[in-house]
């Protein structure tokens, strides 16, 4: 079996910025064991693999670590891939996942963003979150001490400041030992700045010891900030060394998540 793979960096609109995300396109579905062998051959925080079958499109998502249950940026990446390439003449794409139906909105042109590169906006379901106590583990993992910890999917640390975020230089090995899926550290933004809050997103549970941009971390991320500041529309940054931006709405439990893409490559897997 070949497939076709388009490498794509999703939540910019500049290649080598934005979370990178390797697309595949199977005619039909290889083996999990491919998959995964796949994902673990590109070192890419994600690889997505997107089918088109009789009930529409299906997205799965696989990290080095192993299958994911939701992915913001291969997510954005694949609407890219297929509005682009296969369905040019669309708009809108759904795609069925292990975390229900998402849909993703093309918006063409980019106005909302001033970059003049379309923006696809994605419809996720927010995580609940349940406040947990901070503790000297979550200290001693992050080099810094949290002055908030909430737990959904991921465990979500807030800091003091974007200072913090910004500076932290995690033990991997003791962030394996934390709760939650993914680590989420954030802070409101510096005063005057254009962003609402800035974040980082750690993962050595899945092999990734930091995602650039994580789009299922802001649906932790995000929700905690709608409330905490009291508006629905915000603007995020995370402060990886690549850097994302992410457009987004919080409302009747769903996060909106909006970006732009770059396509870095197409390539052909040979696997055989």
């Amino acid at each position: 079996m070949t497939m076709r793979q388009y490498v794509v960096d999703a939540f910019t609109d500049k290649v080598f910025k934005g979370n990178p995300a390797a697309v595949c396109l199977p005619e039909s579905w290889p083996s999990d064991e491919l998959m995964a062998d796949i994902a673990m051959e590109n070192r890419f925080s994600e690889t997505a693999f997107v089918v088109r079958e009789p009930a529409g499109w299906h997205l799965r998502w696989f990290t080095p670590g192993g299958e994911i249950d939701l992915c913001g940026h291969a997510t954005l990446a694949s609407a890219y891939v297929v509005l682009r390439f296969v369905e040019p003449n669309a708009d809108v794409v759904w795609f069925r996942t292990m975390s229900g139906i998402l849909t993703v909105t093309r918006e063409r042109g980019g106005s909302s963003t001033d970059c003049g590169a379309d923006v696809f906006t994605m419809d996720f379901p927010a995580f609940d979150l349940k406040s947990t106590p901070v503790t000297d583990a979550m200290e001693q993992a992050l080099g810094a001490r949290p002055i908030e910890a909430w737990l959904g999917r991921d465990l979500l640390c807030v800091m003091p400041d974007e200072r913090a975020v910004r500076g932290l230089n995690p033990n991997q090995e003791l962030v394996k030992n934390l709760p939650g899926l993914l680590t989420n550290v954030t802070a409101a933004g510096d005063a005057g700045s254009s962003f609402d809050c800035v974040s980082r997103s750690f993962a050595p549970k899945l092999n990734v010891p930091e995602d650039p941009v994580c789009g299922s971390g802001h649906c932790h991320i995000l929700p905690y900030w709608s409330r905490h500041l009291g508006k629905d529309a915000l603007i995020a940054y995370q402060a990886s060394a690549r850097g994302g931006i992410i457009h987004a709405k919080v409302k009747d439990g769903r996060v909106s998540l909006g970006g732009s893409a770059a396509l870095f490559s197409i390539g052909t897997i040979l696997p055989d």
